[in-house]
């Protein structure tokens, strides 16, 4: 197949390219005082892109991430695993591996956590003896921004690339 071909394939089956604007995307409420930003749903491979807000300190369910990787990059404030030693600051780069359990936690004086997340798979937030209490996919974070979209009189955009 010729390079000509290639690119004319890639742009008849390919998605073009986006410049998403997240100033004019609205805080979905996740939890008290958790909000999350949606960037980007993948419908195809599961895979949501978003950036997580939490304001206060506080602790995001314990959960465990099955069917893909997680990686997050800190923006604003700080925040670390109630199970790890480290501490996520603006400019930390976090790998989370399929399976791991983690509790994220926003210690008492930072005002303002920001995170920027890619996710595949599913969140299961589990209790302390890992009964599921509820989970997360790319398809109840789409849901729920579409409700909240709705709820709120806003028009969604069309994040499903």
């Amino acid at each position: 197949m010729t390079q000509e071909r290639t690119e004319q394939v890639i742009a008849d089956l390919g998605l073009p390219d986006q410049a998403i604007q997240s100033d004019e995307l609205p805080w979905v409420p996740q939890g008290e005082r958790v909000w999350f930003k949606p960037l980007r749903f993948d419908l195809t491979s599961g895979r949501w892109i978003n950036l997580l807000k939490v304001e206060g300190s506080g602790r995001v369910n314990r959960h465990r991430h099955t069917g893909g990787q997680v990686m997050g990059f800190c923006i604003k404030g700080s925040w670390h695993y109630l199970e790890r030693d480290w501490v996520a600051r603006p400019g930390t780069l976090v790998y989370e591996p399929p399976g791991d359990i983690h509790t994220l936690v926003v210690d008492e004086g930072v005002d303002e956590m920001q995170t920027l997340f890619i996710l595949e798979g599913t969140v299961q937030y589990i209790d302390d003896e890992d009964n599921l209490i509820y989970q997360d996919d790319v398809f109840s974070k789409l849901e729920r921004y579409l409700r909240f979209c709705e709820e709120q009189g806003i028009e969604p955009r069309d994040l499903r690339y």
